[in-house]
């Protein structure tokens, strides 16, 4: 009763209030009509008390969101299921499934009664124009009665979460020119670069594909010599993404940070889809290790990439640039998102990660816009290095180090920037 007399609404409150006036002022006037009415105009409200404290219902929910992932902009289906399980039909029932602010507005519904052992199907859409993780539920339910003059809040305790993914932009199929793959159909000097040399080799046989031959090792018996099959190779690579706060400027989906995401994402998603084993990496450390290529890895990139934020470093840190390299190390692709590179930087970068294929994507503002050619210390005018803008020259930088850079403004023009990076890069300067 005291959780329910607590309940008491607006209404509720202004009946035993002025039951209570009325009685009062009764005693004082001597009017008998008029405690008849005041006793009448507070016990009402107490009655209705009464009777909602006592109910007694037996209520189940289930809740089904369709789909669970889903970038930004798009809209997700979400279903409920009220039953009453009890054998007692229900009153007036209101309805709140709690939803974050930037999921869309509240998310509420009138049931006017239900019948013993029967169901309501409820159905409502969110969408989110801000990427990230979101909690959807728990379900509240209000009692009320008739007369509006008590409410009570019961809520369920379950509850799901809704992720929304960076925008992907679709990207055109085909590996990058020096990017190597696996299963006996990389270059020579690629496996070579990678240390294959200490392979075990065996003995040609009929039906061998001519492909695996390892050549040295023939040179140096006078016969056909092959690679082990268990000596096999798989496309492997780092994505890297430059997350901190000064590196960025803007908030929002018009942010450079926002625009870095949607761009990681996208590549990310390519390069898994073209069968890469591929790790993800930021400035502050190693976020997901080296998989397989298939959806689940997607899904965990795409899920990361839904709740990474800015770093508050200023500076790429050493240990940041030792967790990139260790995928050039090995011989494979490197990826690199970044935001604003100063020289410094640019030619850090240059000297920490070698001997693999390395494309630098620069995402800025217009300023940062540099060409496919162009060499280091020299602008596209031939400017001297003071003329030259810090974006341009970490380019040069980078070029010079034996990156390939292309830069966009947003993430809708990435897709004709990654057709430029997949070109020859002797043929492409």
């Amino acid at each position: 009763m005291r959780r329910a007399l607590a309940g008491l609404t607006t209404r509720g409150r202004s009946f035993v209030a002025a039951g209570a006036t009325a009685i009062a002022c009764a005693f004082v006037l001597g009017e008998r009509d008029l405690l008849r009415a005041g006793v009448l105009v507070l016990v009402l409200p107490l009655l209705c008390t009464f009777a909602v404290a006592r109910t007694r219902y037996r209520l189940a929910c289930a809740r089904r969101l369709s789909p669970t992932r889903l970038p930004v902009g798009r809209e997700s289906r979400i279903d409920l299921r009220l039953e009453n399980v009890s054998r007692l039909p229900s009153g007036l029932l209101m309805v709140e499934d709690r939803i974050p602010y930037a999921l869309g507005g509240r998310a509420r519904f009138l049931i006017d009664r239900i019948e013993p052992q029967g169901s309501r199907e409820l159905r409502y859409r969110v969408r989110s124009d801000v990427r990230g993780r979101y909690r959807v539920g728990p379900l509240t339910v209000r009692l009320t009665d008739p007369f509006g003059m008590v409410e009570l809040v019961r809520s369920f305790s379950a509850a799901d979460s809704l992720t929304v993914t960076p925008e992907v932009v679709p990207l055109r199929p085909g590996r990058l020119t020096g990017a190597w793959t696996g299963g006996g159909d990389s270059l020579a000097r690629a496996v070579a670069a990678a240390g294959e040399d200490d392979v075990a080799p065996r003995d040609y046989r009929h039906g061998d594909d001519l492909r695996r031959v390892h050549w040295r090792s023939t040179a140096r018996r006078g016969e056909l010599m092959v690679r082990r099959e268990e000596q096999h190779w798989q496309s492997s690579g780092t994505l890297f993404l430059d997350t901190r706060r000064n590196a960025h400027w803007g908030d929002g989906p018009g942010g450079t940070f926002e625009r870095a995401v949607s761009v990681t994402a996208s590549i990310g998603v390519h390069l898994v889809r073209t069968g890469m084993r591929l790790r993800y990496v930021t400035d502050v450390g190693e976020e997901l290790p080296a998989a397989s290529a298939d959806g689940a890895f997607e899904g965990l990139l795409l899920d990361a990439l839904a709740v990474v934020r800015r770093s508050p470093g200023d500076a790429l840190r050493a240990e940041a640039l030792a967790a990139g390299a260790g995928g050039g190390a090995r011989g494979g692709l490197v990826i690199a998102v970044f935001g604003a590179l100063s020289a410094e930087e640019a030619g850090t970068v240059a000297s920490r990660w070698r001997g693999s294929t390395r494309v630098a994507v620069l995402v800025g503002a217009p300023e940062t816009d540099v060409g496919a050619s162009g060499a280091a210390g020299t602008g596209a005018n031939g400017a001297a290095d003071g003329d030259v803008p810090a974006p341009r020259r970490a380019a040069d930088l980078l070029r010079a180090g034996g990156w390939r850079v292309v830069t966009v403004r947003t993430a809708a023009d990435l897709a004709e920037a990654w057709a430029r990076a997949g070109e020859d890069p002797a043929r492409a300067g």
